[in-house]
């Protein structure tokens, strides 16, 4: 299978999912023990390989990660 990236990232919500976080003022080890407590299992590293656009994000991952951090998924992804 073959990944498919935009200017060398693998995900569109990066960025975003990171300036969320900041703004909420948690820590990428925060964020990733509400997420484990959402349900997802994602750990410090795969934070932040999400926020460097090395990680791919599923969309089922994606409500999750928007709910935890109080924003929507358009913004997460751009659109808002």
């Amino acid at each position: 299978m073959r990944l498919y990236t935009l200017d060398g990232r693998f995900n569109l919500c990066g960025k975003r999912v990171r300036e969320a976080r900041i703004k909420a003022g948690m820590s990428q080890d925060t964020l990733a023990a509400k997420l484990q407590l959402a349900g997802l299992q994602i750990g410090q590293m795969a934070v932040s390989r999400i926020e460097t656009g090395k990680r791919v994000v599923p969309d089922f991952e994606l409500p999750v990660i928007a709910g935890v951090l109080g924003v929507s998924t358009d913004w997460l992804l751009g659109k808002e």
